[in-house]
C-alpha cells in the first residue's frame, strides 16, 4: 500500500518527543512542554532535548557560557552576508550563511553537542545582522550578560528588551523548539542518515522550513488582530467573517483535535504578564469572543486557538517584522533538529524509501 507523502508511516523511534493530538499533548523527553514553558529558561529546555536531562546548576552555567562564546560571527561571515543580493529573503540568506559556516570548523560525521550548541548561537546573530544590515544602521554586537532570547531581541533592537516582551517570546521559542517528524525535522534527518555533516543536514532543514507550507508565517492572524485593533471591535469583525463563510486564522490545527497545548501554555505565560502589553491582552479577549462564536457557527467542530494566534500576538506586541517571523521559529527549531540529528547518527540507517513507477515502458 502507497502512503503519499509516507502519512502515517514510521519511519524511526525517538526518544525526543510524542505528540498526542487527540489529547492535546506535547511531551519533550518525558515533561510536558506546557510545564517546561511555564518554569524553565530556553537554555534549560535545549540541555533537555541535546542531553536527555534537565540541566543541573553548573551544567546549565556550563551551557549558558558555551552559547554566549559562540555568538560572536567571524569577519568573513559578516562579509559573506553583506554581499549577498538585498532582493535575497532572511530565510535564504539564513541557509547560505549556514552552509558557509562549514568552512570555519571541524564539521565532520559523526555530530556533536558542541556542534549543535554552535549553530543554535549563531542564527539569531545571523538574522539580527541581516535585518541591521539591510536597514543600513550599525550592527549590534551579541551582550554576554543576556540570556539567550533577551540577546537576541537586544540585537535587533539595540535595546534591552522590556521584561513581558522576552519572556512571552522566550516562552513561544520554548514551546516550537521540536515537534515531532515533521518536514524539516525528517528532512534533517535523511541528510544526517548519509553520515555527511551536521551543517549539511540543518541547512536542509532550513530549506524545509522556507517552504510555506511548513514555516508559514502567522501573518493571517496578524491581519485579524489589525482588522478588529479593539475588543469592543471584535465580536462584530469575528461575525461578520464567520457570516461570509471566511476562514478565521489562528483557529484549529491538522494534529490537535482539541486545545492546542502551545497555545494554552502561550495564554498562561502571557496571564502572568497580564496588563504589560495592550496587543497581549487584547488576543485573549479575542480568542474568548471567537471560540464562543465558533461554536455558533460551526458546531461539534471544537476549533481552538493554535499556536499561530498567540505567536503572532507575541510577534506583534515585540514589533517583529512579517519577515523575520519563519526566521524566529527556525532559531528556536534549530535545537529539535539538532537534537534529531544526533539521535540519528546514534544507530543510523540510511533513508531509502521505495517509489512506484506509474509511466509507459516502451
Amino acid at each position: 500500500m502507497m502512503h503519499k507523502g509516507l502519512k502515517g508511516v514510521v519511519a524511526t523511534e525517538t526518544r525526543i518527543s510524542h505528540i498526542d493530538g487527540e489529547k492535546g499533548q506535547l511531551i519533550y523527553r518525558g515533561y510536558d512542554a506546557k510545564v517546561l514553558a511555564g518554569k524553565c529558561t530556553f537554555e534549560e529546555v535545549a540541555y533537555l532535548l541535546w542531553y536527555g536531562h534537565l540541566p543541573d546548576k553548573d551544567e546549565l552555567l556550563w551551557l549558558n557560557e558555551e552559547l554566549r562564546k559562540n555568538r560572536f560571527l567571524s569577519e568573513e561571515m559578516k562579509t559573506i552576508i553583506t554581499l549577498l543580493p538585498r532582493s535575497m529573503d532572511v530565510m535564504s540568506v539564513l541557509r547560505t550563511a549556514i552552509s558557509a559556516e562549514s568552512g570555519y570548523g571541524e564539521y565532520h560525521f559523526p555530530p556533536t553537542i558542541s556542534q549543535a550548541i554552535k549553530l543554535t548561537a549563531i542564527i539569531p546573530t545571523i538574522i539580527a545582522f541581516r535585518k541591521r544590515a539591510l536597514e543600513g544602521v550599525e550592527d549590534v554586537s551579541p551582550r554576554s550578560d543576556l540570556a539567550h532570547v533577551e540577546n537576541y531581541l537586544y540585537m535587533l533592537t539595540g535595546e534591552v528588551p522590556q521584561y513581558a516582551h522576552a519572556k512571552a517570546l522566550e516562552s513561544y521559542m520554548i514551546l516550537t523548539l521540536e515537534h515531532g517528524m515533521n518536514a524539516s525535522t525528517f528532512s534533517a534527518r535523511v541528510t544526517a542518515s548519509t553520515e555527511s555533516d551536521i551543517v549539511s543536514a540543518v541547512t536542509s532543514a532550513i530549506g524545509t522550513m522556507k517552504g510555506p507550507l511548513h514555516g508559514g508565517a502567522p501573518s493571517g492572524v496578524i491581519e485579524l488582530l489589525d482588522d478588529i485593533s479593539s475588543a469592543k471591535n471584535a465580536e462584530k469583525v469575528i461575525r461578520e467573517k464567520l457570516t461570509r463563510g471566511e476562514k478565521l486564522m489562528g483557529f484549529g490545527h491538522r494534529v490537535y483535535k482539541t486545545h492546542d497545548p502551545r497555545a494554552v501554555a502561550l495564554k498562561t505565560k502571557i496571564k502572568e504578564l497580564g496588563g504589560q502589553d495592550d496587543w497581549l491582552d487584547l488576543a485573549m479577549e479575542v480568542e474568548n469572543i471567537a471560540i464562543t462564536l465558533l461554536e455558533k457557527f460551526k458546531p461539534g467542530r471544537a476549533l481552538y486557538t493554535n499556536v499561530e494566534f498567540y505567536a503572532a500576538a507575541i510577534m506583534k506586541a515585540i514589533d517583529l517584522e512579517p519577515e523575520l517571523f519563519t526566521p524566529t521559529f527556525t532559531a528556536s527549531r534549530v535545537v529539535g533538529w539538532t537534537a534529531h540529528i544526533l539521535e540519528q547518527a546514534e544507530d543510523n540507517t540510511i533513508y531509502r524509501p521505495e517509489s512506484r513507477y506509474v509511466g509507459e515502458i516502451f
